[in-house]
C-alpha cells in the first residue's frame, strides 16, 4: 500500500544520510521533494500542505541545523509527522470487544465487505479474541451475496444464519433474536452496499443501527478508489457514524493517498488492512509500523508476528540451534526454506526488511520471480538426494550431481548453484559467530 511512497522517500533520504551538515537550503529542497512525493501519491492537496507546514515548523528551526546528526534529526521529524497523520491518538488502541458483541459492517458495493467479514471472523478466532462467532447478512440487493457469506463462513469455521424474511429490517430483527437466544459471543452483520452513497442506503443503515445497536461499526473502503474514498467515508460518518475503517486491496498498485489522509481527515482510525485475497490475509493497522515502512526502516515487528503465527516455537528453536551450530545440513537448509515460504512470498518479505522496502520497486518482478523459482528448484533438488547426501553434502561428487540433476529435472549447473548457496550460508554463520553481538542474539 505504501510502496510508492517508500520508494520516493528512500530516494530523498539516501542523499541526506551521512551528511554531517545541513543548511536551510538543502532542508528546503528535501521538504519540497517530500511534498511532490505526497502529491504524486494522490494525497489531497490541502492535507499535503498541512503535513508540510508541520514539518517546516520543526525542520527549519535551529533544532535540525545545529543538531549533532542533522540528517537523522530531519528523518525523525518526518517519522513523527507520519505517525501523527496516520493515527488518531485517543482511538488507536488495540482492537477490543466486550464479552458479547455485535459488529455492523458497511460500505459500497464492490468494496469487499462480505469477504472482509470472513477475514475478520478468521482473525478474531485465530487471535482467540472471540470463539463462538455468528455471521449473517441483510444484503438482499446483490445476487448471491448471502450465499457467498455462507460459503465463506464454512471456510473459516464460524456459524452462519440465514434469515427467513427478505426485508432487511425484519431480517435484522430475526438475526438479532437468533443471536440473543444462542451461545454466540459475537454477531457480525453484513449490510447491503450500493454503487454510490444514496439516501435509501443511509436510511436503511440508520434503521439497522437502531435495531442491532452494534458494539462496533466498521466501514469497509476500497483503497484503490483514491481520494473519492474520503468523500464516501465522510458521507457514512455524517449519516450513521462508524468506529474505524477496514481498507481492502492494499496489496494492489494503489498509491496510498486515501490511506495516508484517512485518519487525519476524518479523525477515525484505520483498524485493519486486507493484504491479499485469502481469508488469512488481514492485518491490524499500526501507524508507527506503517511510518517505518514508508521511511524504509522496515517492519520487523510484523515480520516476527507472522513468523510466530506460522512457525511453532520448537521449529524456530531447532532451526536457530542448527543454524548457529555451524553443522547444519541440507535437510536443515530445506526446512528453513519451507519456513520462509510459510511466512510469505519473497517480495512480501522484502518489504518488511530495513532498507529493502524502497528497493522492491527497483527490483523487477522478473528478478523477484526468478528468486522464488530458484527456491522452489532448490527444494526439488534436495528432495532428489539420498539421506546421506542431505546429511553430508561433501560426499556429492560429479556422478552424484548428474544423478541428482536427472532426478530433479534440473541441470547440473542448478545442483552446483544450490551447493554453492549452501556453502555461502555456512560461511555466513561463521562470520556471525565471530561477532559477539550476533552471538548473544542467537543464544
Amino acid at each position: 500500500m505504501f510502496d510508492f511512497l517508500s520508494e520516493k522517500f528512500s530516494n530523498i533520504f539516501s542523499r541526506l544520510v551521512g551528511t554531517h551538515k545541513l543548511s536551510e537550503d538543502n532542508i528546503e529542497e528535501a521538504i519540497s521533494k517530500v511534498q511532490d512525493s505526497l502529491l504524486e501519491a494522490d494525497i489531497p492537496y490541502d492535507i499535503v500542505q498541512q503535513f508540510i507546514a508541520h514539518v517546516k515548523e520543526e525542520a527549519l528551526g535551529q533544532k535540525v541545523v545545529k543538531s549533532l546528526n542533522p540528517a537523522d534529526q530531519f528523518i525523525k521529524i518526518i517519522y513523527d509527522r507520519l505517525v501523527n497523520f496516520l493515527s488518531v491518538a485517543d482511538k488507536q488502541a488495540q482492537f477490543s470487544l466486550p464479552a458479547r458483541a455485535t459488529i455492523l459492517v458497511m460500505g459500497l458495493q464492490g468494496s469487499g465487505k462480505t469477504t472482509s467479514i470472513a477475514k475478520l471472523a478468521y482473525f478474531l478466532k485465530k487471535k482467540d479474541l472471540k470463539k463462538n462467532i455468528l455471521v449473517a447478512s441483510v444484503d438482499f440487493y446483490r445476487p448471491a451475496a448471502i450465499d457467498q457469506l455462507e460459503i465463506l463462513a464454512k471456510q473459516v469455521g464460524v456459524d452462519f444464519y440465514r434469515a427467513q424474511s427478505t426485508d432487511p429490517i425484519e431480517a435484522a430483527r430475526e438475526i438479532q433474536r437468533k443471536f440473543n437466544e444462542g451461545s454466540h459471543d459475537l454477531l457480525m452483520l453484513d449490510t447491503a452496499g450500493r454503487l454510490h452513497v444514496d439516501n435509501q442506503m443511509l436510511q436503511e443503515l440508520k434503521d439497522l443501527d437502531a435495531i442491532i445497536q452494534p458494539s462496533k461499526k466498521i466501514l469497509v473502503l476500497d483503497a484503490m478508489t483514491g481520494q473519492e474514498s474520503l468523500n464516501v467515508a465522510k458521507a457514512f460518518e455524517q449519516a450513521v457514524g462508524f468506529d474505524g475503517a477496514l481498507l481492502t486491496k492494499t496489496d494492489s498498485d494503489t498509491r496510498a493517498g486515501a490511506s495516508f489522509a484517512f485518519a487525519y481527515a476524518l479523525k477515525k482510525p484505520i483498524l485493519f488492512v486486507g493484504t491479499g485475497e485469502k481469508v488469512d490475509e488481514l492485518a491490524q493497522f499500526y501507524p508507527d509500523r506503517a511510518a517505518k515502512r514508508i521511511l524504509g526502516m522496515g517492519d520487523i515487528d510484523t515480520l516476527l508476528e507472522r513468523a510466530n503465527e506460522q512457525i511453532k516455537k520448537e521449529e524456530q528453536d531447532a532451526a536457530a540451534k542448527a543454524f548457529m551450530s555451524g553443522e547444519f545440513s541440507l535437510d536443515d537448509f530445506a526446512k528453513q526454506m519451507d519456513m520462509m515460504k510459510r511466512i510469505g512470498s519473497l517480495s512480501s518479505i522484502l518489504k518488511f526488511l530495513p532498507g529493502m522496502s524502497g528497493m522492491t520497486g527497483q527490483l523487477s518482478k522478473e528478478k523477484i520471480a526468478q528468486g522464488e523459482q530458484e527456491m522452489k528448484r532448490f527444494r526439488v533438488i534436495i528432495n532428489s538426494m539420498t539421506a546421506d547426501e542431505r546429511r553430508s553434502p561433501s560426499i556429492i561428487d560429479k556422478s552424484r550431481i548428474a544423478r541428482i540433476a536427472k532426478g530433479a529435472g534440473a541441470t547440473q549447473a542448478d545442483v552446483r548453484a544450490l551447493l554453492e548457496k549452501f556453502e555461502q550460508s555456512k560461511q555466513f554463520v561463521k562470520l556471525l559467530k565471530k561477532n559477539k553481538s550476533f552471538g548473544n542474539f542467537f543464544k
